[in-house]
């Protein structure tokens, strides 16, 4: 007897799983601080000297919490759950006689994503875009949806490992060549003090020590990528589109691939977490203790010590060079725990509430924060002035942007059942006019 045929349609109403929605609405928002900075300030300029865009105390505090708290971790989160999401969509494919209409769909949702990532990347000038990456890597997660769990957690952590051992930037090697590196040019330099005569090895690990304190400086080729930045700011819109094209090129040419692996292997960890229970809080209280104790321990730990390494401002090795990717996944596992906990209680799942919308929508927000940013507030010609806030002035910024978007969200769904470009990518993916006004859904 033949099989019906399946019958596809969006996740919506009672059948949508609000702390999935309260986890992608916190992460979407919580990029937003991210991304600011690199809206708002010269981003040649910040990325060789963190202190040359404002380093006051109320500046140093808001890098600190942003990195202890938010960087690399929602995008940690949205790859969870991007893993989530595919298992949600492909639930129906999990048996080997199941619909082809779902990988179809699956492959088609995240052609099109790719299509809106490229669209954020040369039309809203967003060099950041996460889009694009996050749909290359799950055209390759489909296939991996019958794993077990714990294979799924293995070849996830695959990429933790390669970035510990130090592929393809620093890492456990560089930190113990860097140590050595250390001990012997403070021995050098000890000779040096007291007139001892230099050995060979001496005076090697000096010039050695004395290239790396150089690399801290800008150089000839920063420098002119911060003249050609400041140039392409005070120009009209040819010039600004330009720069920012090129510095896409360069992020991709620099980083296009591992980016894709990051996301990929993070979104295998995010299957795994789904199919254990973990993300959709099937678990008991006791074990998201567990996993918040454990995941915000060490995250917090690693990500504390890196930040005291780096506000030395030296050339001594860093410990976030190995800790640094356990880390982020780890406060990524204790954000999840957090929500999971946090929407179990009364006063938590009222004070969450407000992000079941904004992650509802979390399409149109990150797109709605590139236009806003890119064009309306730090533009040549926006309304706020680019290069003149510090880190705490964008952190505040961010946070009222934060708030406006909450408010968007919910006014929103007052009378439409989706975000207006989550409408059009379900429509173009399923191929067919999707509902959009409550009043057509009824």
């Amino acid at each position: 007897m033949s099989q019906p045929p399946a019958t596809l349609a969006p996740v919506r109403g009672k059948a949508r799983i609000d702390v999935l929605d309260i986890l992608r609405g916190l992460a979407i928002l919580g990029i937003f601080y991210i991304n600011v900075p690199y809206m708002a300030a010269p981003v040649w300029q910040f990325s060789a000297d963190i202190r040359s865009v404002g380093w006051s105390g109320a500046d140093q505090s808001a890098w600190a919490a942003i990195n202890l708290l938010v960087a690399g971790t929602q995008r940690c989160l949205l790859q969870f759950l991007f893993g989530a999401g595919m298992m949600v969509m492909a639930r129906r494919a999990m048996e080997p006689e199941g619909p082809v209409a779902v990988a179809d769909l699956y492959y088609r949702r995240n052609l099109w994503l790719l299509a809106f990532g490229l669209f954020d990347v040369f039309f809203l000038l967003w060099p950041g875009d996460i889009l694009h990456i996050y749909a290359l890597a799950a055209l390759f997660l489909f296939p991996f949806r019958r794993l077990g769990p714990r294979v799924l957690l293995a070849l996830g952590l695959g990429w933790a490992v390669l970035f510990t051992i130090g592929i393809p930037e620093h890492g456990a090697i560089q930190y113990v060549e860097r140590s050595r590196l250390t001990a012997e040019a403070t021995t050098a330099m000890a000779h040096q003090r007291d007139g001892v005569a230099l050995s060979q090895g001496d005076r090697a690990a000096l010039a050695d020590w004395q290239q790396i304190a150089a690399q801290a400086k800008p150089g000839a080729e920063t420098v002119r990528l911060m003249a050609r930045e400041q140039k392409a700011h005070a120009g009209g819109l040819l010039p600004y589109a330009a720069e920012a094209w090129r510095y896409w090129e360069y992020l991709a040419q620099q980083w296009l691939v591992w980016d894709v692996i990051e996301a990929f292997c993070t979104m295998l960890i995010g299957v795994a977490l789904w199919k254990w229970g973990v993300i959709q809080g099937q678990r008991s209280a006791r074990f998201y203790w567990g996993l918040l104790l454990v995941g915000y321990g060490f995250g917090f730990a690693a990500r504390g010590v890196g930040i005291a390494e780096t506000f030395a401002f030296d050339a001594m090795p860093r410990s976030l060079w190995v800790t640094g990717e356990l880390a982020r996944l780890a406060i990524g596992a204790g954000h999840l725990a957090a929500v999971n906990l946090l929407v179990r209680a009364r006063f938590g799942a009222v004070l969450l509430a407000p992000f079941k919308a904004a992650g509802r929508m979390a399409f149109s927000l990150y797109f709605l924060q590139q236009f806003v940013g890119k064009y309306i507030l730090f533009a040549p010609w926006g309304l706020l002035g680019w290069g003149t806030f510090g880190w705490a002035a964008m952190a505040g910024i961010a946070t009222v942007g934060i708030a406006v978007q909450l408010v968007i969200a919910n006014l929103w769904f007052r009378g439409f059942v989706s975000g207006p470009l989550e409408w059009l990518w379900r429509s173009l993916a399923y191929v067919k006019v999707q509902p959009l006004l409550r009043t057509a859904e009824a």
